[in-house]
């Protein structure tokens, strides 16, 4: 199978698709793998480093969008590259798509298939190429919310942590997945005394058991997020439904009445935000004041740390990549469920029915 890596366009966004041991996986079982020019120069990786792994450096992003029969990318394509997509070509890469329905008009238009790194899922019903991703930006909320509470971006001035003698900040976490674990030990290790809301008991039951008595786990309903909200300091949203746009979960007065220059981290705005005041920012410009609340809303969060990230999602794509090169497309999705689950556009239609109804409500 021809496989192509292109250069990722987004702003800061400096992640790849396959490292040079995952090509040198690739090309050693026969498949050849095109990888554009620079595309992991950024995070450390010369063409020389894919062309000994035995792929081929193009030059732009051309030869690969017209070729290619499987794209690996990282992030959802841009206006620009959803045109260079055709029919009888694979796109796997996160696409966020019912935060998105203009690029499901166009990747539905190219005739591409398009498999969604974030609603694959696993035999527990998990979703494993998300995990890696969500751990990163749990982990990057705390330490974003950190820096939007100093008072040069318009925050309160309060140290997580505290000092001896003075409080530590309050740091209320919805949900309690992958991202809001990650961010939860993140912000207990600095000091922060931590709420978890989420509508799972069992999980709630879980994050206790793991995290210790010093993590406060409270069961999800409007009132607490109400309580909640309004005593946080850092307010982290970490909400999921796959493959969904995220629910929205505090409202534009719980978010005025909450206190001034605290912070709000939505790590669920690739998914359209669960707090009513996001809306998507970049690693140009990630804060902005709504409410008199510093909110960081960057759709790209583990783009920052490019090369931990980049690691951590092949990791976890490479299995999925390589079956779809030695079974053929077709016959790899028909064969596993689970890749199947990943499937979100095919044959010029939105086939996966959560996304598709979020396309339809919006």
């Amino acid at each position: 199978m021809l496989i192509g890596v292109p250069k990722e366009i987004k702003n800061n966004e400096y992640r790849v698709g396959l490292t040079p041991n995952s090509v040198f996986e690739l090309t050693s079982r026969g498949h050849r793998v095109m990888v554009e020019r620079k595309a992991a120069w950024a995070i450390g990786f010369d063409d020389s480093a894919y062309e000994a792994a035995g792929a081929e450096i193009v030059a732009g992003p051309d030869a690969i969008f017209n070729e290619a029969e499987l794209i690996i990318k990282v992030k959802e394509p841009q206006p620009g590259e959803c045109t260079g997509f055709h029919e009888g070509q694979t796109l796997f890469t996160y696409l966020h798509l019912a935060a998105d329905p203009q690029m499901a008009k166009a990747l539905v238009k190219s005739g591409v298939t398009a498999i969604a790194y974030e609603t694959v899922t696993d035999s527990n019903g998990h979703l494993p190429l998300l995990a890696p991703m969500s751990e990163v930006a749990g982990r990057m909320s705390i330490q974003a919310g950190a820096r939007c509470l100093e008072m040069e971006t318009g925050g309160s001035g309060k140290l997580l942590g505290g000092v001896a003698g003075v409080e530590a900040a309050q740091v209320v976490i919805l949900g309690g997945g992958m991202a809001g674990t990650s961010a939860a030990r993140m912000a207990m290790g600095l000091g922060a005394r931590v709420t978890v809301l989420d509508i799972s008991l069992p999980r709630l039951a879980e994050l206790d058991q793991v995290l210790g008595a010093s993590l406060n786990t409270v069961y999800s309903t409007r009132q607490n997020i109400e309580k909640y909200v309004l005593r946080a300091d850092l307010l982290i949203g970490a909400v999921l439904v796959p493959g969904a746009h995220a629910p929205n979960l505090v409202s534009r007065e719980q978010v005025a009445g909450m206190k001034r220059g605290s912070a709000i981290v939505d790590i669920a705005i690739d998914q359209g935000g669960c707090v009513a005041t996001s809306r998507p920012t970049s690693h140009d410009n990630p804060t902005y004041m709504e409410e008199g609340v510093v909110h960081y809303c960057v759709t790209n969060m583990p783009g920052a740390v490019a090369g931990t990230s980049t690691f951590a999602l092949n990791n976890a794509t490479l299995p999925f990549v390589l079956k779809l090169a030695e079974q053929g497309i077709d016959e790899a999705v028909a064969a596993d469920e689970n890749l199947a689950n990943g499937v979100n556009i095919k044959a010029g239609k939105v086939v996966h029915e959560v996304v598709r109804q979020a396309i339809a409500d919006m």
